[in-house]
C-alpha cells in the first residue's frame, strides 16, 4: 500500500488543529502539535489506514514522511 505524505499531512492537520502549511519534513510537536493529541492522531491514523502503530515507533517519528514511511512499513 502506498501511503502519500500529504493524506497523512490532513490527519495530522484536523487531529492537531495544526495551520495547513505543514510540510512533509516539519517536526509536528515544533509545529505546534500538542503531545495531548498525539493518542488522538495514532488512533485515527490506525483507522484511516487500517494499520496497528507500535507506541514506541510512533513516538518517534515526528514527521509527517516519517510517519508515512512508517504507515507504509506495516501496513497489511
Amino acid at each position: 500500500m502506498m501511503i502519500e505524505v500529504e493524506k497523512v499531512i490532513d490527519v495530522i492537520v484536523t487531529v492537531g488543529r495544526l495551520p495547513a502549511a505543514i510540510k512533509p519534513d516539519d517536526d509536528i510537536y515544533d509545529a505546534g502539535f500538542s503531545s495531548v493529541r498525539a493518542l488522538q492522531l495514532l488512533t485515527e491514523l490506525e483507522d484511516r489506514f487500517n494499520v496497528a502503530l507500535p507506541d514506541d515507533r510512533f513516538s518517534v517519528a515526528r514527521t509527517p514522511r516519517a510517519l508515512s514511511s512508517l504507515i507504509q512499513e506495516l501496513a497489511p
